[in-house]
């Protein structure tokens, strides 16, 4: 019938075209996701004036007396976070991750995730605003430091970094935290007041980046989501786009909060203190090729002869969805699994738990497949029973083709008597399969989304779950199994149709050669329980139909 078979090429279609969409995002997501690599980094002049944000209420800034030191990073080390801080603003303008590795052939490569360099801008930045600030429009201010490298110690959970600057009458340290297995940095502003005025201020932190896309190789694929997000009383998660900025900023004021920039598995996130009030700004700054991801916090006050703080914490780690929720809500939402994130959040708490039990991804991922597989076992069976019925049915269809040729019409109402007496649906292997695939979506953004199966080992050859088979042993598996599925089911009495199934392993196995380990593994081991459920069902139907006769 010709709505048959146009469905069925518009589905082929369908699925081949998304295929090609997969297969260029996988291409640019897994190109190399840190900028050039260059030990140069920006003169702390280009850090000031223009993107010192403005406080509620501001005067005329008090005298910064800087320090007699030298301005060479402070360099910070911990067993998550390799951090190098400029003294001049305090700000953050470097942080390698050793835990996680650019290349996982050489455990002396830390990701770097931000850098500070003449081919890239990102950098960290906070300080005071106010009618007593340490930054102004003017130029920001000069700390000093005891040292210029800190590391954590055996034996310790905390390491402190103070940065001094004394203010008029006022020192004000700017204090850095830094916790053992975390990827959280308290930034604190601790305000002695010997003066004898009050002291005034607000705090503020920032993201400040260009939006350079380091893994993109060619501009014809799609790409990961690079960008702003932020947390706000409409929306729990909302991205905020480098091109939305380019045509208006956008501010919101919540109570607490989170801004955040965001990349393939990796995020970068100034949380303030939840029990203040902060103004949220993601802007543009003039017509730069620079974006500022913002917070100024509520004015705080402290007397004369009196001790204050003001502080907040900055994350700059994997996209790790236990460890955001904990520090603050919603922030877990930036990892992104899609329009199906209602299916793909507890597909993945499933991979985590099956994970905790089997301590292999590439297992968890089998195992994951298989209760996937069990929960529609029963759909599938009336799936796969349809179509071992319209196989059955296949000889006589092909007869009726050749005695009706061209008669179209006739040919449709024969078939649809054949139907009606052999009481088979022919959208029933249809329809089953297209209930489960918003899953089978899910799963694949889940795969592609969890920053854990990055540079994680399955067996053998397959030494990193994320990256594609380096021997393409899994995609020709999977090639070879989807033929198995073919002669399994119907076959179209359509030589066209018939040409292009044919081909269709070919086409899905070429697709699947650059696709990740851990998914392929997931679609062998969908496609292997598939046959073995496939065989048995066809089996029964056909032992049964020999009984009877």
């Amino acid at each position: 019938m010709d709505w048959q078979k146009n469905i069925l090429i518009a589905a082929i279609l369908a699925v081949l075209f998304m295929l090609a969409i997969r297969w260029n995002t996988y291409q640019e997501l897994h190109a190399p996701l840190v900028a050039p690599v260059s030990t140069t980094e920006i003169p702390a002049a280009a850090a000031k004036s223009s993107d010192i944000p403005a406080a509620t209420a501001n005067a005329s800034a008090p005298t910064n007396v800087p320090a007699a030191v030298s301005t060479s990073v402070i360099k910070v080390a911990t067993d998550s976070l390799l951090v190098n801080i400029d003294p001049v603003g305090g700000d953050i303008v470097r942080v390698a991750l050793p835990r996680h590795l650019i290349d996982i052939k050489n455990p002396d490569s830390p990701f770097v995730l931000i850098d500070n360099t003449p081919d890239h801008l990102y950098r960290i930045q906070s300080g005071l605003v106010g009618a007593n600030a340490t930054d102004t429009a003017q130029g920001r201010p000069t700390y000093s430091v005891e040292k210029s490298e800190y590391a954590l110690e055996n034996g310790k959970d905390t390491l402190t970094v103070d940065l001094s600057l004394q203010q008029d009458q006022v020192k004000i340290t700017k204090r850095f935290t830094f916790t053992r297995g975390q990827y959280v940095v308290g930034v604190e502003y601790l305000i002695d007041n010997q003066s004898a005025n009050k002291w005034n201020g607000q705090l503020y932190g920032q993201i400040k980046r260009d939006s350079k896309d380091f893994a993109k190789t060619n501009a014809m694929m799609m790409s990961a989501y690079l960008g702003g997000a932020v947390t706000t009383k409409e929306e729990n998660y909302k991205k905020v786009k480098f091109d939305d900025l380019r045509k208006a900023p956008f501010e919101t004021t919540e109570q607490g909060g989170w801004v955040s920039l965001i990349q393939h598995y990796f995020i970068s996130a100034w949380i303030p203190d939840p029990a203040t009030t902060n103004t949220f700004k993601l802007s543009q700054q003039g017509t730069n090729d620079v974006f500022l991801f913002s917070f100024i916090g509520s004015p705080v006050e402290v007397a004369p002869g009196a001790q204050g703080s003001v502080k907040a914490n900055f994350y700059a780690g994997p996209k790790d969805t236990d460890a955001l929720e904990k520090i603050s809500p919603h922030l877990d939402l930036t990892v992104d699994y899609g329009f199906l994130w209602m299916i793909g959040e507890p597909l993945f708490w499933l991979l985590k738990h099956i994970h905790a039990f089997l301590g292999n991804w590439g297992l968890a991922i089998i195992g994951l497949t298989v209760i996937v597989k069990a929960l529609f076992f029963h759909l599938s069976a009336a799936s796969y029973r349809s179509m071992a019925k319209m196989k059955k049915l296949a000889p006589k269809m092909a007869e009726m083709k050749e005695r009706y040729g061209d008669d179209r019409q006739k040919m449709s109402q024969e078939m649809m008597k054949l139907y009606k007496d052999e009481k088979v649906n022919p959208l029933g292997g249809c329809l089953p399969m297209l209930i489960q695939m918003p899953v089978f979506l899910a799963l694949y953004w889940v795969l592609m989304e969890s920053v854990e199966l990055r540079h994680a080992p399955f067996y053998g050859w397959i030494q990193d779950l994320s990256v594609m088979d380096p021997y393409y042993v899994l995609p020709l598996i999977y090639g070879v199994t989807m033929w198995f599925m073919q002669k399994l089911n119907p076959q179209p009495t359509d030589p066209m149709q018939a040409r292009v199934m044919q081909m269709l392993p070919l086409v899905f196995t070429f697709m699947f050669l650059w696709f990740p380990a851990g998914l392929v593994l997931y679609w062998v081991t969908n496609n292997i329980l598939t046959i073995a459920q496939q065989y048995v069902i066809t089996k029964q139907i056909e032992n049964a139909d020999t009984s009877k006769a």
